[in-house]
């Protein structure tokens, strides 16, 4: 996988400080590793080190970069570990639910990677923005975003780094100055999620560093709202207002020009991601590699999606 050899060299690079020495290192030339970092740079659209002739050091973007890959790597590394231990032979069924939006976007193709690893095994998928009932339903495990509000339920995290993000489609934009700050929201037709009788009309952001941060909360109001965020996600592509969604499942669009990030400065409330379950004796062999397999996952995807 070439994105994710260029991710090490970048790494190793950083490690080292001198490319020749990470090319070595990798038992590359110094060529490919060059070639790797130039890559990688113009992906991010932005340089990831400072070169001169006697020293290599890194930009403040490749420091905040750096941050990211090197967890991920690790989990990485960890999930290939794990699916290559052959005496590790996983059988059943897993009955999982899914938000709808990071389920068709995300999900799907995942556990079929996932089975094709593990061809005894077996899933029942259940997508909705729903709260389900691990007590009552025939579920086995919840995968949702935010902090769960049962404190009875048993906690895996599966990522910790996700956040909103507001977006909307060039063709919006085309019609609609971008707001300036979150406060000008208040004259934009907002996209707004429901669950349950709750609708999501505060939107919260914080700017700057935790030193130094400020935090706003803006009442937002639009013509559309859905308790289903696949849907809200799709009024945000057709160009029919603004959208807070988490970076894991707008990021793919960001990067295509699809979505246009707004307020760039700001940045969304955590959205951090878990797998449920009701109790601590479900947690199967099959389960804690489903676990470690979707770390390493959206671990790789939000890595990608940081810089934009």
């Amino acid at each position: 996988m070439k994105a994710l050899q260029d991710l090490r060299i970048f790494v190793e690079t950083a490690r080292l400080g001198s490319l020749s020495a990470a090319a070595r290192a990798l038992a590359l030339s110094p060529a490919v590793a060059s070639a790797a970092m130039k890559r990688l740079e113009g992906e991010l659209g932005q340089p990831l080190f400072v070169r001169s002739t006697r020293q290599l050091r890194l930009t403040r973007a490749g420091e905040r970069f750096l941050e990211s890959c090197q967890p991920a790597l690790d989990l990485l590394d960890e999930g290939s570990a794990s699916l290559r231990e052959d005496e590790l032979h996983l059988s059943g069924q897993i009955n999982l639910s899914a938000p709808s939006d990071l389920g068709r976007r995300w999900l799907v193709d995942w556990l079929d990677e996932f089975m094709q690893h593990h061809p005894s095994l077996s899933v029942r998928l259940h997508l909705s923005d729903s709260l389900a009932d691990l007590y009552r339903q025939p579920l086995d495990l919840v995968l949702r975003y935010g902090k769960p509000e049962d404190s009875s339920l048993v906690c895996l995290p599966i990522s910790q780094e996700n956040f909103r993000v507001l977006c909307a489609s060039p063709s919006y934009l085309r019609q609609h100055p971008p707001p300036s700050t979150p406060r000008d929201l208040v004259g934009h037709n907002c996209l707004c999620f429901a669950l349950g009788d709750r609708l999501h009309q505060s939107w919260r952001l914080v700017s700057g560093q935790a030193a130094t941060s400020q935090s706003v909360v803006v009442q937002v109001s639009g013509n559309r709202a859905a308790n289903d965020g696949d849907v809200v996600h799709r009024w945000a592509l057709a160009g029919r207002g603004v959208a807070f969604k988490s970076l894991l499942d707008i990021g793919e669009d960001l990067a295509q020009g699809r979505l246009v990030r707004l307020c760039p400065a700001w940045r969304g409330e955590p959205v951090p991601l878990s797998l449920l379950c009701a109790s601590r004796a479900q947690l199967s062999p099959s389960i804690q590699a489903l676990k470690l397999f979707l770390q390493q996952k959206v671990a790789s995807q939000l890595t990608q999606f940081m810089a934009l």
